[in-house]
């Protein structure tokens, strides 16, 4: 695989939660493992067929994703990194909120931006769907597609994917966990705890300023709108950005339908993942995490750890599968990948070549 680089902050040293130093948990269960039981052999083929079918049928109308996660990582190709002959557009969009760890007495104003990336022949005629990535330790809004003056390479990338119908035209928003200074990313512990708060902003001041601003499937930027609208939104991340994903899914379950995590655990408490949903009222089939991490990965251990932790849940919250018909949790791993830019942008361009598809 050819090397290609981000801002040494997308290194990001990171991450993570409790119980991270736990292993050995058995291999990812199957699709297979989590199948219907099997039918009585004297049930009639023409009637198993019939009902297999108004099955099929039923789940259809639940499933917003409807294709599979490739069996393995797909490289993005090289040629998607140079410049497309249909071209994306960078944004940078203004807005306010307050300091992290007094949010809720709203007395401290910041003035902060996020990078927004509106696909080639972008129309306020079109509704979009929004995914939300997010940068890891020593980084920040500008790490992945860079700015309107300095595009990213992953800018790029985004550009042919949706010119080659790889990629499904989609809002792309950068955002930062950072709070009073841009180095706050590169404090480990200060960047948990930024993590961990961080749904405040993004729920009340992000979202309404994003897709107040775009065309997105949110009728309005109200909390009942933001909820109403979820299937249509992401959020992704990788290192401390996938602790921040992590965080989003316990605090945010009722806004976005799809995580992608990699290379940052937050727990190995598979359990505790589970009440997660459990305590927001959702179902399994409500949402879908699509993991990734590299073998070498210094943070691969413990986030593998987590992922099994959360399979091996025996009440069905979690069902491993490469599709929302049949589950809602799917891990990847890279042999051989490191903790780097170069495999983050690998980790993400699957997940964008399969989300709203």
């Amino acid at each position: 695989m050819k090397k290609y680089r981000l801002l040494a902050g997308c290194l990001a040293l990171a991450v993570f939660g409790a119980g991270c130093g736990q292993t050995g948990t058995e291999e990812n269960k199957r699709s297979s493992e989590q199948s219907a039981p099997v039918r009585e052999e004297s049930l009639d083929q023409e009637e198993a067929s019939d009902q297999t079918e108004e099955a099929a049928t039923e789940t259809e109308g639940e499933t917003v994703t409807r294709g599979a996660l490739p069996e393995e990582l797909a490289e993005i190709p090289q040629d998607y990194f140079s410049q497309s002959d249909q071209q994306g557009t960078l944004v940078e969009l203004e807005y306010d909120t307050y300091e992290s760890m007094t949010y809720e007495e709203q007395e401290q104003v910041l003035h902060k931006r996020a990078i927004v990336y509106l696909p080639y022949g972008y129309s306020e005629d079109t509704q979009y769907d929004v995914f939300y990535l997010m940068h890891g330790g020593w980084s920040n809004e500008t790490t992945y597609l860079g700015t309107p003056d300095q595009p990213g390479e992953f800018k790029n990338v985004l550009d042919n994917g949706i010119a080659d119908g790889k990629i499904q035209p989609m809002i792309v928003v950068c955002p930062t966990y950072n709070n009073e200074s841009e180095s706050d990313s590169s404090d480990y512990s200060l960047a948990l705890r930024l993590t961990e708060n961080y749904h405040n902003e993004l729920i009340n001041d992000l979202i309404p300023a994003v897709e107040g601003t775009y065309s997105t499937y949110a009728e309005d930027t109200t909390l009942d709108g933001i909820r109403s609208s979820r299937d249509h939104r992401a959020f992704c991340g990788f290192s401390m950005g996938s602790v921040a994903t992590w965080r989003t899914f316990q605090y945010c379950l009722d806004y976005f339908r799809y995580f992608m995590p990699s290379s940052g655990n937050l727990t190995s408490d598979g359990e505790y993942m589970a009440s997660i949903v459990k305590d927001s009222g959702h179902e399994w089939d409500d949402f879908f995490i699509f993991a990734a991490s590299g073998t070498e990965d210094f943070a691969y251990a413990s986030f593998k750890n987590q992922i099994e932790a959360m399979a091996d849940v025996s009440d069905g919250t979690f069902r491993y599968a490469d599709n929302e018909r049949e589950g809602n949790l799917y891990f990847l791993e890279q042999e051989g990948g490191v903790h780097s830019g170069e495999y983050a942008m690998e980790y993400f361009y699957n997940g964008l070549c399969w989300i709203w598809k």
